[in-house]
């Protein structure tokens, strides 16, 4: 059995994958309380994934809140809190809602195995069970995680600069906004502009333009290097980043890393009002103790800061007090 290690990422990551187009050692969690089975399901599918293991739906609530799986097997009928309550749970939770379960149950009835579809299983496996069932039954349930994996990663990246885009940044700036509530930590949000963009397309070109995109996102985005942090498209020339845990001064060091950044890559600018190649000005807000009102209170300060930074002659960061 291997001991839980948490897992916290907030950025895209597609899963790494072997030549078959499988998921690299897939995180199982098994919830049984027969010792029996979930030796016999350890032995079954430890070699090809890394398998957890507790004994009740209490334990198995507990486990998910702290570590990510890629897939849960839940027996149905455990003291306590039993499979179907298990489920329940997990379904409200939109952190682990996607989380694939399939049942295994003694009762091959017709009525329950309904029930646990209806109520979000995936699969449904009967005791006493074969051993190449269970692996072909887990590794198509793993493809198709992995398929909508993919997918949602898709739907949640920019097409033009490949970083995250509007959607991604709105959800997880609410998710990061709540948490920072509920814990009283800080949370810092930027707003980048490009400045002086639509003379240099203008100028240039929009087909120019839009590499100039690409440049700059992905000179933005490598000064990210926690994995909670991440930069977004906000929209046009608009970018947004997201800092969990980071104050107003440790963001106004950021904010100076990423007007660095954009500087060094000397893109020429010869329509720009301020400089003779392309700049950024920054905006930031920051929560600490838990002090803002939303998520959007936030995005409008940072605003309001971005807007000081043209005002006092672009190239600039303005971090402003909530």
């Amino acid at each position: 059995m291997i001991t839980a290690q948490p897992c916290w990422s907030l950025g895209l990551k597609c899963a790494s994958r072997e030549g078959d187009g499988m998921p690299k050692r897939a995180k199982i969690l098994i919830v049984d309380d027969d010792p029996l089975n979930r030796l016999v399901l350890e032995k079954t599918l430890g070699s090809e994934h890394d398998v957890f293991l507790v004994e009740s739906g209490e334990k198995a609530l507990t486990f998910i809140k702290s570590n990510q799986v890629d897939l849960i097997i839940l027996d149905v009928v455990m003291p306590g809190i039993d499979g179907y309550e298990v489920l329940v749970q997990l379904k409200e939770n939109p952190i682990t809602q996607s989380i694939p379960i399939v049942f295994i149950s003694a009762n091959n009835s017709h009525t329950d195995e309904a029930k646990g579809l209806e109520l979000g299983a995936m699969d449904y496996i009967t005791k006493p069970f074969n051993a190449s069932i269970v692996k072909v039954r887990v590794r198509n349930q793993l493809l198709i995680k992995q398929k909508n994996d993919l997918l949602e990663m898709l739907a949640s990246i920019d097409g033009l600069t490949e970083i995250p885009n509007r959607r991604y940044l709105d959800e997880n700036l609410s998710r990061e906004w709540r948490r920072s509530k509920r814990n009283g930590s800080c949370l810092s949000v930027l707003l980048v502009d490009i400045d002086h963009f639509k003379r240099y397309n203008d100028c240039y070109g929009h087909r120019a333009g839009d590499e100039c995109l690409k440049q700059v996102a992905q000179a933005l985005a490598a000064q990210c290097e926690r994995s909670t942090d991440f930069i977004a498209r906000y929209g046009g020339e608009e970018f947004a980043a997201v800092l969990p845990d980071v104050n107003k001064q440790q963001a106004l060091a950021f904010a100076q890393k990423l007007r660095k950044a954009v500087n060094s890559l000397n893109i020429e600018h010869k329509a720009s009002l301020n400089a003779d190649h392309i700049t950024i000005s920054i905006g930031i807000a920051s929560m600490e103790n838990g002090n803002a009102s939303a998520e959007q209170a936030l995005l409008e300060q940072a605003d309001l800061g971005l807007y000081a930074a043209k005002d006092a002659g672009r190239d600039q960061v303005v971090a402003l007090n909530l």
